[in-house]
């Protein structure tokens, strides 16, 4: 039977380009399906909108820290609609480069919203498009808590279209996007108020890491609500009022501007794609695929954040990219999604590789051993701050193989991405120990801990 394309990827974010990209060097004939602008959650909602307003954020700190070093007082404020506009403006630039690349590598762009017709066809609109093989790569959503009010509340989608500044703003969710956009937020002048479930914020991470971050948002000014049973928001006039009550009964009212952040996690997006006509499985809303991104219909593939395995860019990217490797250029490999790692981009920043103290513990018994390290970095003595740099390292004593490594600190994200290298290739403590540091630099602690 004959089809339109060779393979026909539904969503242009990062995942779904980088894979139409490889499968056309490979002489594919590709053709992507996109609704909305091209780059997905990554270049629009996500990263890089994000990592500019935390650049954004972090001004007003280093005007101050400054005076430490000689420099005047500088006397500045910020202007949101400005910041905004430069933003988004940097986003549309994005989304040009990524239509060149498509154009470049001979990708027909079909606009619109896909939905299966069968296991091969999908409908763009009037227009029905057939493949060989089809991807899916429809990313995922913000949602929404069950929580009284709810419908008052923003997402973290909506933060980069906001016209003016809120003066005050609540977050719910102690989730990595909630504990950013609460730092961002914070630094940047407004007062915020980040309400949660547990004990801590970041469950999943590291508890040093969990604990060092969460003391720090608070000394720098972020109010933060823990063990909140029940929420409750009511929209006035002036704003809306947050409601919420303890595990002990008590209650207390937040009053924030005229928008409130429901931070509170993401789910794929597979509705009204029309997956029961092509067969294709799913569990809890995520498509379930095996090693080879393969789902149980053979010709149909899925990657990124619609699979919920680890939601994060560059593993969609790879994912794509092992997928294209494997049918189109008869290089067979799967994604490994051991030692992946990742970046929490609060103030201060952390980042992670491997396993966590606990997980290892588990594995591993009493056979490990922690190597901690937590300074004062110099840059900050003559900024008079108390601002600290956490660096951990969880080893197997049995094998000395370092199983994970963690960080909160300045360019801690910068730091472990060369860590990971070294993780990811199983190096030993032994390896760390007999690497020469460079001096005076924080990265060098990781080679120095005893």
């Amino acid at each position: 039977m004959s089809y339109d394309f060779d393979l026909l990827v539904i969503g242009a974010g990062s995942g779904g380009i980088a894979t139409a990209r490889r499968a056309a060097e490979y002489g594919a004939r590709v053709g992507v399906v996109e609704f909305d602008r091209l780059g997905g959650t990554c270049v629009n909602r996500g990263c890089v909108p994000k990592k500019l307003m935390v650049y954004a954020s972090h001004f007003p700190a280093v005007f101050e820290e400054a005076q430490g070093y000689g420099w005047s007082e500088v006397h500045s404020h910020l202007n949101w609609e400005k910041m905004i506009t430069v933003v988004n403006a940097e986003v549309t630039r994005l989304n040009g480069i990524y239509q060149r690349m498509l154009d470049n590598s001979k990708v027909e762009l079909i606009r619109g919203r896909g939905v299966f017709v069968d296991a091969h066809t999908v409908a763009v609109g009037d227009r029905t498009v057939t493949g060989d093989k089809i991807l899916i790569a429809v990313g995922g959503h913000p949602f929404k808590p069950n929580v009284l009010g709810i419908e008052h509340a923003i997402t973290s989608d909506d933060i980069f279209t906001l016209k003016q500044q809120p003066k005050r703003l609540v977050i719910l969710g102690g989730g990595y996007i909630g504990c950013e956009f609460a730092c961002i937020l914070q630094g940047l002048g407004t007062e915020v108020t980040q309400i949660i479930r547990g004990e801590k914020i970041l469950r999943g991470f590291d508890e040093d890491l969990r604990t060092e971050i969460q003391q720090a948002m608070v000394n720098h000014g972020v109010q933060l609500l823990n063990h909140i049973d029940m929420i409750a928001i009511e929209k006035h006039d002036t704003g809306v009022t947050v409601t919420v009550r303890d595990r002990v009964g008590q209650t207390e009212t937040v009053i924030a501007d005229a928008v409130s952040l429901a931070a509170t996690g993401r789910k794929p997006n597979t509705q009204n794609l029309g997956l029961d006509k092509a067969g294709v499985k799913l569990q809890d809303g995520a498509v379930v695929v095996d090693a080879y991104s393969c789902t149980n219909v053979e010709h149909i593939y899925a990657v990124g954040d619609c699979t919920n395995h680890i939601n994060l860019t560059p593993v969609a990217i790879n994912e794509g990219r092992a997928f294209a490797d494997t049918v189109f250029g008869g290089k067979p490999r799967v994604m490994s999604y051991e030692n992946v790692p990742t970046a929490i981009f609060t103030t201060p920043e952390a980042a992670t590789v491997g396993m966590t103290e606990a997980e290892a513990r588990e594995q591993y018994g009493d056979a490990v051993k922690v190597y901690r390290s937590r300074f004062r970095p110099m840059y900050y003595t003559l900024a008079g701050k108390e601002e600290k740099t956490l660096m951990k390292l969880v080893v197997d004593q049995t094998s000395d193989r370092v199983l994970g490594a963690h960080m909160v600190g300045d360019h801690a994200a910068e730091i472990i991405q060369g860590i990971a290298i070294a993780v990811k290739m199983g190096a030993k403590k032994s390896d760390l120990d007999a690497t020469v540091g460079i001096h005076p630099s924080s990265a060098e602690e990781f080679v120095t801990m005893r």
